[in-house]
């Protein structure tokens, strides 16, 4: 029977040793290369044509092609045969539901059991979208009575793109550029997210994103 082919994209090698060495205990998987960022990932794509790709959400350093929901639209837009896995820290659970609703076939959070990569891979390889015990509905968050998770659980999931740009000290013109959206766009997603974050000024918004621990 031929292998289903995977391709792995992190930045961290210590996280495509991992995941590698789960993926090779069953041989209906075989995975034909590693990429640290989009770049490479988009090499792999063209050389390899990979069945499924597990990606990291977060892949920063690449210019070329972004990561984030801009490096997970151009893989959609151009390579649709291929299903696309999500490997992250990302934990707002309004966020992990609207990568599903761009059109990604699993998400998986780094810290659970990494074997959970191999029940999704069975999952993507019979067509079927993987949703793990880790995926929480946003209604529940909402309905929990946390007030912080409730407010970050409000993000759209491009003011969660701008919101982690500016937290890693880009500017809105930066942001911009790099999303391929007006200043006065971004400017105004900005805005929105305080808003629901409830902070006033960009000095209360890096405080709340780090004690919140939001963009780990």
């Amino acid at each position: 029977m031929e292998k289903v082919r995977v391709a792995l994209a992190d930045d961290h090698p210590i996280v495509l040793m991992g995941v590698r060495e789960v993926i090779e205990r069953d041989d209906r998987f075989e995975v034909i290369g590693e990429a640290h960022n989009s770049s490479e990932l988009m090499a792999l794509y063209r050389e390899q044509r990979p069945a499924i790709v597990i990606t990291d959400y977060n892949m920063p350093g690449d210019q070329t092609y972004g990561d984030g929901i801009k490096l997970i639209e151009y893989l959609l837009r151009n390579f649709p045969d291929t299903r696309i896995l999500i490997l992250t820290m990302l934990s707002n659970p309004l966020i992990l539901s609207s990568l599903y609703d761009l059109g990604v076939s699993g998400v998986i959070l780094k810290n659970g059991d990494l074997d959970e990569i191999l029940v999704a891979l069975k999952a993507l390889a019979q067509n079927r979208i993987y949703r793990g015990p880790g995926m929480q509905s946003a209604s529940s968050v909402l309905a929990s009575g946390d007030d912080v998770e409730g407010r970050i659980a409000r993000l759209s999931v491009k003011e969660y793109e701008v919101l982690r740009h500016f937290v890693s000290g880009m500017s809105v013109r930066d942001i911009a550029l790099l999303l391929n959206r007006s200043v006065k766009t971004v400017s105004a997603q900005k805005i929105s997210a305080m808003r629901k974050l409830d902070v006033d000024t960009d000095q209360a918004l890096l405080t709340f994103c780090v004690m919140a621990n939001l963009f780990l």
